[in-house]
């Protein structure tokens, strides 16, 4: 294992760990984060791991098949995990309170607006699938080391990041677009996305052979509709459930009281007195 490859283990594990510890600052102080997420947060990162280290990605250096299914781990279903894993939300409960104030300021900020807007964010995705396969960075990639680990750290942070410009959450979206764009968006990025794997199948990348070609684009056009679906339908939901009403709650104590509430209590007192 190369040590660019040990220090993906490292970095999985130290954001799974981070994880299990914020749960555990929560629990401390007596609440419950849903153990799924820990659970969805692991799996995120279990398969970057699995794809950017050890046996598989030596293998996908040669192996267009196992490469195509490394993009589909790494750069859409790892995504999906994690965004529903709410990492920020965890960290924004978890965190002391200047640094949790400082990471709101950065979600309300003006780069997170523009690179959450569904557009920008399926162009840096799917855009960035067609630079790597339709020009020479895919056999400039297998050369340059500096280059295959910027392609799986864009693939992924790009992926992630059109997952949740798309689902508008869970995490805070303070710039969170309509729904109807959102699913406008979703749309086109499949589409454009099953186009360059219908090109990947007649036109192979540099240094790929037709028949690896072939298999792959079929991969990545059939491999990819379960993930793609499941962005349909966590849309849709969000779309369709209605939000909750905000109910606030005045305590019994309290000094600070409604109009009707003081009328009452005066009726009710000249009442006791007679």
């Amino acid at each position: 294992m190369s040590a660019g490859e040990c220090l993906v283990v490292l970095v999985s594990a130290a954001a799974v760990l981070g994880h299990v510890v914020g749960t555990a600052r929560l629990r401390d102080r007596g609440v419950q984060w849903p153990a799924y997420r820990t659970v969805l947060w692991a799996a995120g990162w279990s398969c970057v791991a699995a794809t950017s280290a050890g046996p598989f990605a030596q293998r996908a250096h040669h192996d267009f098949v196992l490469h195509m299914t490394g993009h589909i781990l790494l750069g859409m279903l790892a995504p999906v995990l994690m965004v529903l894993a709410a990492p920020v939300t965890l960290a924004l409960r978890a965190l002391p309170v200047a640094a949790a104030r400082t990471l709101a300021r950065c979600t309300r900020s003006t780069p997170m607006r523009v690179l959450t807007q569904p557009a920008i964010a399926a162009m840096l995705n799917i855009g960035g699938l067609w630079v790597l396969y339709r020009t020479g960075v895919y056999a400039a990639m297998h050369t340059e080391p500096w280059l295959h680990a910027a392609v799986h750290i864009h693939v992924l942070a790009a992926g992630f990041v059109f997952t949740f410009a798309v689902l508008g959450g869970p995490d805070p979206a303070p710039h969170r677009s309509h729904a109807a764009w959102r699913a406008t968006t979703l749309v086109v990025a499949v589409a454009a996305h099953n186009v360059l794997a219908k090109t990947v199948y007649a036109a192979p990348p540099d240094g790929v052979t037709a028949e690896q070609a072939q298999v792959g684009g079929q991969l990545m056009y059939y491999g990819s509709a379960p993930v793609e679906l499941l962005l349909f339908v966590l849309l849709c939901r969000s779309w369709l459930t209605p939000a909750r009403p905000i109910r606030r709650v005045v305590p019994r104590w309290s000094r600070v009281t409604t109009w009707d509430g003081l009328r009452s209590r005066r009726a009710s007192g000249a009442a006791r007195s007679r």
